[in-house]
């Protein structure tokens, strides 16, 4: 039987302006009120299908993807459209931290809420957008894009491609002391090398229709979308941006799905040149310069002909991996050193000093960031999630998650809800059998939030990223998630 190869896109803005209530920015220790929008939020999605198999993919302008928020989005759109298997749906978040907090229930992170008390004090106000106001909002839109994407499906084909940009650095600066910190100062005596390199391949699958016009593509880039981090207002960042600009290169009717490929250690600031020769990538002025790159890769990739015939072989598989464990001399340790540190300030008065020195470090002119990891509150917090851990490690010793995985003509697809250290990311494209591998972070759906995945040396050097309070899985359990998925792409390939 003569299957045809079915592509179809949809497009719809999740921008919650119209709710008429303030809109609190999530992704940060203090919580952010929204002054304005400095670009919209939108979702995307692409279903494509041949024959029986099929899957689709939706980002969204968010910082995360929730358990809970794809429990319930999977949920609606099994309601409104019985003909898709939820389970062949997979989401991924740009990784803003301009948007919005999607989890609409208490998150069990196996650790503390290092920010409640902020989020909490500002929630009780009713002009305030909640979680679940954003929900309710943002859920219902994000499943009727994705059922338009499955209903709009038409004949077409595949093109890969492949280009470079400078858009990703590794963030962690590590010293001889045997430390390192995230955006560590680059130019102390003691500073001898960032922890990580960094990946400048762009990796771009492109759809056409049964003309060979360009319809959209797959944009997997080894960073996040944080140029705007910090600042106080909504914005899908760069990789909006990079959608709108593409759009003016192959038309209005072009959609773009920004995926982030494995780069937890990664964000896109050079610390090495001290900002001296582009943008800070701290404020706005950076934004059109990172999706330009973006841009002129797109523009001298080298790409593939058209395929309209590839295999396509889609599967959701569980995977199970151990959590990164607390020792019990760490616990110990822990448990006098939170005794020491409350003795000498008390969790809420270190809350409200370090908001205080966060919000007036805010005030003077130059890059961020603008809240310390090395604040006593956060000393504090990172105590209590190395306890927490301790004593819920036990009872929930796996992390666990379902992750889709494609074969899609020589190419594969595969998803994880990590932040996801490029260490790994490496890992498994070198030793997968496609072509091109298209790993996706902070997607899946994990029964924890999954924070950060780092690598040994991070475990080894510790600061922020590296540490129990950052994530739930360690080095071992990234090894594991390597083999397995790994392991799951090459098996499409042997079939």
């Amino acid at each position: 039987m003569n299957e045809k190869l079915m592509i179809g896109w949809s497009e719809a803005d999740i921008t919650p302006d119209s709710l008429g209530k303030k809109i609190p920015l999530y992704g940060q220790y203090y919580t952010r009120i929204a002054t304005g929008i400095h670009s919209r939020l939108k979702t995307v999605a692409v279903a494509v299908s041949k024959g029986d198999q099929y899957f689709i993919n939706a980002s969204i302008d968010n910082g995360g993807c929730p358990k809970v928020f794809i429990d319930r989005l999977r949920e609606v759109i099994a309601e409104k459209e019985p003909a898709i298997d939820p389970m062949m749906v997979f989401v991924n978040a740009i990784h803003t931290h301009s948007a919005p907090n999607l989890a609409f229930k208490k998150v069990n992170t196996g650790a503390v809420n290092v920010a409640g008390k902020g989020w909490a004090d500002v929630l009780k106000n009713n002009d305030v957008l909640t979680p679940e106001d954003y929900a309710e909002f943002a859920i219902p839109v994000i499943a009727d894009n994705i059922i338009a994407a499955w209903n709009n499906r038409k004949a077409g084909g595949i093109a890969k491609g492949f280009g470079n940009a400078r858009i990703g650095h590794c963030r962690r600066a590590v010293y001889s002391n045997g430390k390192a910190e995230m955006y560590g100062d680059t130019t102390r005596p003691d500073f001898i090398g960032m922890e990580a390199g960094e990946d400048t391949g762009v990796e771009m699958l492109f759809t056409v229709d049964e003309n060979g016009k360009k319809t959209g593509m797959l944009l997997n880039v080894a960073c996040p979308s944080q140029n705007m981090e910090s600042t106080y207002v909504v914005s899908s960042d760069f990789a909006g941006a990079t959608r709108e600009m593409l759009k003016e290169e192959f038309g209005a009717d072009f959609h773009t799905i920004y995926q982030i490929s494995p780069a937890g250690c990664q964000s896109p600031r050079d610390l090495v040149r001290h900002y001296t020769t582009e943008p800070d990538f701290w404020h706005a002025d950076g934004v059109p310069v990172l999706a330009e790159r973006l841009l002129t890769a797109v523009k001298t990739a080298t790409v593939s002909d058209v395929d309209y015939d590839p295999v396509l072989v889609s599967k959701n598989v569980e995977v199970v991996i151990p959590r990164r464990k607390a020792s019990y001399q760490a616990y110990k340790a822990a448990e006098a050193e939170l005794a020491r540190l409350t003795a000498i300030m008390p969790v809420d008065q270190a809350f409200d000093e370090f908001c205080a020195e966060t919000h007036a470090n805010e005030k003077i002119d130059g890059p961020g960031p603008y809240d310390s990891k090395l604040h006593h509150f956060v000393l504090i917090k990172n105590e209590q999630a190395v306890i927490a851990r301790y004593n819920d490690q036990d009872a929930n010793p796996n992390y666990i998650f379902d992750m889709n995985v494609v074969r899609l003509g020589d190419i594969a697809i595969a998803n994880n809800p990590f932040e996801l250290y490029l260490y790994y990311g490496q890992n498994i494209k070198a030793r997968s059998k496609a072509f091109q591998t298209f790993l996706v972070q902070l997607s899946g759906n994990g029964n924890f939030h999954a924070g950060y995945l780092p690598s040994p040396e991070a475990e080894q050097y510790g600061g922020y990223g590296g540490m129990i309070i950052n994530g739930q899985v360690g080095s071992d359990g990234g090894y594991k998630l390597a083999d397995r998925t790994v392991e799951e792409i090459n098996k499409l390939f042997e079939e």
